[in-house]
């Protein structure tokens, strides 16, 4: 699963060149203001071979951010997080040195929702003189890397997804109540296979993930615990550093990703469209 020299297809619109050989690719020679059918058909190629692309020097502005994440399917609105005046589409993530916020724990996007998003395209509008990168784990990867007993031990399973530990902590017993009426937990596959690219990778993270379907918490650990780990090895990552104009734009299906947390007291500023999704199979 590697990306090798003979596996990097040629584009007649856009310049694609790997980042590492196990995920990421940044995209050059394209202007994502000004997009046709051609130049997406290709941009979707490429990301559906290396799951990440990082883009250079696009200023977009809401709507046109809107328009392209339009491009790849329709797009969601997050239930808990604060969003653009104007654009319910557009997700800010945004730390400052008086409320500093990262998401610091390997994840898949929205997990909790019975269709977990199939993608996001996140672009930095403020960036802090240093830190603030992020960094992305290829999932199919992990799942290969597993020994074959683990992988006969998870093969069928389901694990449990829900928003409380990284939304309900905050809420008040009504507030916790009444979110899970609307988003109950879901069982999804631990195994999940890519619904265009047929492949498996692992589907389970730390942030939404409470245990596995028929155990408790308690029996599970040690079992979550390995799989969570397996987002950690570098060998599956790419780590990207951000510029204001920069954008990304992950498979949530088959990556991890997270926030590094070492740009303390500089502000930094992120807006994300996300791309509805289908049911985990």
């Amino acid at each position: 699963m590697r990306v090798t020299a003979t596996d990097v297809a040629s584009y007649n619109r856009i310049s694609v060149t790997p980042v590492t050989g196990s995920i990421g690719a940044e995209v050059e020679n394209v202007d994502l203001r000004e997009i046709d059918d051609e130049i997406i058909t290709e941009l979707h190629d490429a990301w559906m071979n290396h799951k990440v692309l990082f883009f250079r020097n696009q200023e977009l502005t809401h709507a046109q951010h809107v328009a392209y994440g339009k491009s790849f399917g329709e797009l969601e609105i997050h239930p808990f997080s604060p969003q653009a005046d104007g654009y319910p589409e557009i997700l800010v993530l945004e730390s400052t040195p008086e409320k500093f916020q990262a998401a610091e724990s390997w994840h898949s996007d929205v997990t909790f929702r019975e269709r977990p998003p199939n993608g996001s395209i996140l672009l930095a509008r403020i960036v802090p003189q240093w830190g603030g990168d992020t960094v992305w784990a290829n999932m199919e990867l992990a799942y290969e890397r597993l020994p074959d007993d683990v992988k006969e031990l998870i093969e069928g399973r389901y694990a449990i997804h829900s928003y409380v530990k990284a939304f309900g902590r905050t809420m008040s017993d009504e507030q916790r109540s009444k979110a899970l009426e609307q988003f109950p937990e879901q069982k999804h596959p631990i195994v999940r296979t890519h619904p265009v690219t047929g492949k498996k990778g692992l589907f389970i993270n730390r942030v939404f993930t409470l245990t596995i379907d028929g155990m408790t918490p308690d029996e599970s650990r040690p079992l979550r615990r390995q799989l969570f780990e397996q987002a950690t090895l570098p060998e599956l990552q790419v780590r990207f550093r951000w510029q204001a104009g920069s954008m990304a734009q992950w498979d949530n299906r088959v990556t991890q990703h997270y926030a590094v947390p070492d740009h303390g007291g500089h502000r930094r500023r992120m807006e994300r469209v996300t791309l509805a999704g289908e049911r985990p199979f």
